[in-house]
């Protein structure tokens, strides 16, 4: 019958484009898991599954017009089935080419990312347009192509013809079709409908990646944040929550409080008593991974003046971010938190005000505040948080006046230094206490830096993350020389942090040695030391504050090293991902699956038998973080 042939035809041409999009996937990343031991050919198998599903949404329209519309509306229907059906695969063929660039970035399908930084089209579409213009022109002549072709073949949008049939014929026909078409997007004769967990079906990420459809990604993802956003939990377990914060407690080792207001909330005797509270100071380096720093194990010649200043500092070796992203890392830097599930703290509305941050518990101290940043500050909503935290002061790219060097995401990190410098002189001068928190820029796609500062990496394009991080650091080098010729210099704690690794590239669930970044901390009187136990961002915000030389009151989830309350831990967060590590042992947790444990060695994750307190823990802190940020407890 013409009707389901027609039908049968799109279904064929919607699966085989997907297919197409899998095999290139397939190819590009295939030395990722070749050696592997998963079969990584029932990728096409699974990954069938996930294209039959857009294929069976997509076809509900047409079936709906072409069987229950009478032949008077052929004309309208047909129209409007062409344009339908060129806008459907001009839609699925754009979003299959743009996986390339994204997986090539974020080494995963396009999520909820994709269509998260749409709300910031000038730093997005600027980064795009300077890092992948051969990708953009290749993208636009294969959607030119496509809508040419399927436009002047009209034997493929030809739907007049199908109202031939009796409308009695097509009417019954609706039933089947429809029952066939839901069996297809529910994908399953069980309770619960396929989602996208199903495509999960190793225990190697990529291979995962590539069995799951861009285009079912987003929408899935786009559907979930809409309906629940990180309200639905019980994806990872289910734990009562006086039992998840006792939990949490006791692996912490911080007594809960009984007063109002946040449960973690302790005293903090400082073990560095002075006459004078010293001011404090973050630099957040972005993407700055330990792989390029050789001082902890990193590769030689990227960070000299990190490997010089850490001589001079408290090097931290085995330090591990809270996440991929920025905001995740600035969260745990600023405010000592662990990654809360869904939309980092900074972008969410319960954590707009009375959310803990350095700010907040320095000000009744007499401390002043600024954030530093050389790009534009709504960006991620950074200004709306830190404003509305504590700060006294943002300072961002519209403040600059005559900047050296203006890149894709801002002024160069020469120019925020400079001008921190001369903050901070400012401050000084007037006896000012401070506290400031400065996040670099340089080394972000696609990695904009003034010409002339620095040797330049043999063997690669100027414009790479290896010459992007050198610059970077060679900023720090300067801001630090400048400072040291200064009285605040020896007033003043100073930390230099990581947000995170530039990206997360790896087979395992949660490749948890790209989560290792580099910290020192430097300033007047800092005895030089070597920190090898496992720490993490709110171990170092505590450390930094411990330094400063005062007693203070906060709710920060981590301790000072030169704490002996300190526990061996770090919470670790990839989208929807968490993995929970204690000493060398990690547990990793993801929605609607089994959680798994491994052993950590030599970089390397080797799977054990469950630890069923370990998984239970590890639950415990996300159920805990998310409780903290709805009940507002984290202050």
């Amino acid at each position: 019958m013409k009707l389901i042939k027609t039908l049968l035809f799109y279904f064929l041409a919607l699966v085989s484009l997907f297919f197409i999009g899998r095999v290139v996937l397939f190819t590009l990343y295939f030395d990722r898991f070749a050696q592997s031991d998963v079969n990584y050919w029932l990728s096409f198998l699974y990954g069938l599954r996930m294209d039959a599903i857009i294929a069976c949404a997509t076809l509900i329209i047409p079936v709906v017009l072409l069987t229950l519309f009478p032949r008077q509306a052929k004309k309208f229907v047909s129209t409007f089935l062409t344009g339908y059906f060129l806008i459907a695969f001009l839609l699925f063929i754009y979003i299959e080419c743009a996986t390339l660039p994204f997986f090539a970035e974020y080494d995963v399908r396009p999520n909820f990312l994709f269509v998260e930084y749409l709300v910031y089209p000038k730093e997005v579409f600027n980064m795009i347009f300077s890092a992948y213009k051969l990708e953009m022109f290749i993208a636009l002549i294969l959607l030119s192509a496509s809508a040419y072709f399927y436009l002047k073949n009209k034997q493929f949008h030809n739907f007049g013809h199908l109202f031939e049939t009796h409308y009695v014929t097509r009417f019954i026909l609706f039933f089947p079709l429809v029952v066939i078409l839901t069996l297809g997007i529910r994908s399953s004769f069980g309770h619960r409908p396929a989602n996208i967990s199903d495509a999960m079906y190793s225990s190697h990420r990529i291979v995962n990646e590539i069995t799951k459809n861009s285009f079912y990604s987003v929408a899935y993802a786009i559907y979930r944040n809409a309906i629940y956003g990180n309200k639905k939990l019980d994806v990872y377990g289910e734990m009562d929550i006086k039992d998840a914060m006792t939990r949490v407690s006791e692996e912490l080792n911080i007594t809960l409080s009984e007063n109002h207001g946040s449960p973690f909330s302790r005293e903090e005797k400082t073990h560095f008593p002075g006459t004078k509270p010293k001011n404090l100071v973050i630099i957040l380096q972005e993407s700055l991974g330990s792989q390029f720093v050789e001082v902890i194990g990193g590769k030689p010649g990227i960070t000299p003046n990190i490997n010089r200043l850490s001589q001079e500092g408290i090097l931290f070796t085995n330090l591990f971010s809270n996440g991929t992203r920025s905001i995740r890392g600035i969260a745990g830097s600023v405010s000592g938190i662990f990654s809360v599930p869904g939309k980092g703290v900074i972008k969410r509305n319960k954590s707009q005000t009375d959310f803990f941050t350095i700010a907040s518990l320095l000000k009744p101290l007499g401390y002043y505040s600024q954030f530093i940043y050389g790009g534009e500050s709504n960006f991620d909503n950074m200004r709306g948080w830190f404003l509305g935290n504590g700060f006294d002061e943002v300072i961002e790219q519209s403040n600059f006046i005559n900047p050296e060097y203006t890149g894709t995401w801002g002024v160069s990190d020469g120019d925020m230094v400079d001008r921190a410098h001369q903050e901070f002189k400012k401050l000084s001068e007037k006896q000012q206490p401070f506290v400031a928190v400065m996040f670099s820029t340089s080394n972000h796609s696609p990695f904009d830096f003034p010409p002339g500062k620095i040797k330049l990496i043999d063997g690669i394009p100027e414009k790479n993350e290896l010459n992007a991080i050198k610059y970077a650091d060679f900023a720090i080098g300067q801001f630090i020389e400048q400072a040291k010729k200064e009285d605040y210099y020896n007033e003043t704690v100073f930390v230099i942090v990581a947000d995170h690794n530039i990206r997360v590239r790896g087979s395992d669930m949660l490749p948890v040695s790209l989560y290792h970044i580099p910290a020192l901390i430097l300033g007047g009187g800092i005895t030089p030391l070597k920190v090898d136990r496992l720490t993490t961002q709110p171990d170092v915000l505590a450390t930094a504050l411990d330094l400063t030389g005062q007693n203070l009151t906060y709710p920060i989830l981590g301790r000072s090293i030169f704490s002996d309350k300190k526990k061996d831990l770090s919470l670790m967060q990839f989208n929807d991902t968490f993995a929970f590590r204690v000493g060398d042992k990690v547990t990793v947790l993801r929605p609607e699956k089994e959680a798994l444990t491994y052993i950590y060695k030599n970089t390397k994750m080797i799977p054990i038998e469950h630890d069923e307190e370990l998984e239970k823990n590890a639950l415990a802190f996300i159920l805990t973080m998310n409780h903290l940020y709805e009940e507002r407890l984290y202050n």
